[in-house]
């Protein structure tokens, strides 16, 4: 397959909407600020129990989140 499927996020602009450090969301859903950031660049996927973690500290939806 030519084209892989890459999930990328929208965690960076809602972090800051809500007003929150990568350090405060980590602490709010139990990984390491760098798992945050690791997120926020791509570099690492969440597992799908963390991302619905991130959505309900967020209040969005995962749509609203991750997309391909």
């Amino acid at each position: 397959m030519k084209d892989t499927l890459i999930l990328k996020n929208n965690l960076k602009e809602v972090r800051a909407e809500k007003g929150l450090s990568q350090a405060q969301l980590a602490e709010i859903v139990g990984v390491s600020r760098n798992t945050i950031s690791s997120i926020e660049t791509g570099q690492f996927n969440p597992t799908a129990k963390l991302a619905l973690v991130l959505c309900i500290a967020l209040d969005k939806k995962f749509e609203d989140l991750f997309f391909f």
